[in-house]
């Protein structure tokens, strides 16, 4: 079992170096840039990665492209602002010595938000498939939102993948702006005309569910923001969805 490790970037100089270096378990990375103005191309070759210029093919496609350009069959495909713990490392080392019986293996993500790891509101244990065997598994997703879907059976890990999320609020917003934008793209795709109720209702029964039932509460003053945010996301989504630019 001999593994590649991909990564897509654009501008990530600020998290390209400790995504590289979690990932001693893979026989190669693959790091797919889609024109990078900062540092990350000479971050990544320099830390022993092969860069690969691609332009932007939308998020599933341009994650397909990383792992048909890879040179080995399994693909570990990790985002840029993530990294690998050393429990994760020793399992994937320990699959590797033992070789697998699934065709793909998922494990829990772990974020950090303003500065606080998050065991609530919805976003932990986030299991995530992300090491696959690129015959029997791909990418889907046309706008956002992608996740790998497998023709084969999955397989669980324990260790935990780390994600470094905004760091301050403003940068939340930022992200949140691009990705309602794509996630009303993918609304109108399907042709349904966005009730009003969309407006009022889903947004307000998001940040319910988000404080109350999957217990944001317990997350800190980081809970509230993730609430707040989470209705807001739902909110522009189907505002811009029902008022497109």
């Amino acid at each position: 079992m001999r593994i590649s490790a991909t990564i897509v970037a654009l501008n990530e100089q600020r998290n390209i170096a400790r995504a590289i270096e979690s990932l001693r378990c893979a026989d190669e990375i693959v790091v797919v840039d889609s024109g990078s103005t900062d540092d990350t191309c000479e971050i990544a070759r320099r830390l022993g990665a092969r860069v690969i210029a691609e332009p932007w093919r939308g998020y599933a496609g341009q994650k397909n492209f990383a792992a048909r350009s890879a040179s080995h069959d399994w693909i570990l495909s990790i985002d840029a602002d993530e990294s690998l713990t050393e429990e994760l490392e020793a399992e994937i080392l320990e699959l590797k010595r033992d070789g697998p019986i699934q065709d793909a293996y998922a494990f829990p993500r772990m974020a950090q938000y303003l500065g606080r790891w998050i065991l609530h509101s919805g976003w932990y244990p986030d299991r995530k498939i992300r090491l696959y065997h690129r015959d029997k598994a791909e990418w889907v997703g046309e706008f956002v939102h992608e996740s790998v879907q497998t023709r084969g059976t999955t397989g669980q890990l324990s260790g935990k993948l780390l994600h470094f999320t905004c760091s301050s609020l403003s940068e939340h917003m930022r992200t949140l702006d691009r990705y309602t934008t794509l996630a009303a793209r993918q609304v109108r795709a399907r042709g349904k005309r966005v009730a009003i109720s969309k407006l009022i209702v889903d947004p307000a029964w998001t940040l319910f569910r988000s404080y109350f039932i999957q217990r944001g509460f317990q997350d800190g003053p980081q809970g509230i923001a993730i609430a707040w945010m989470a209705a807001l996301y739902t909110f522009l989504k189907y505002a811009k969805a029902r008022f497109p630019e």
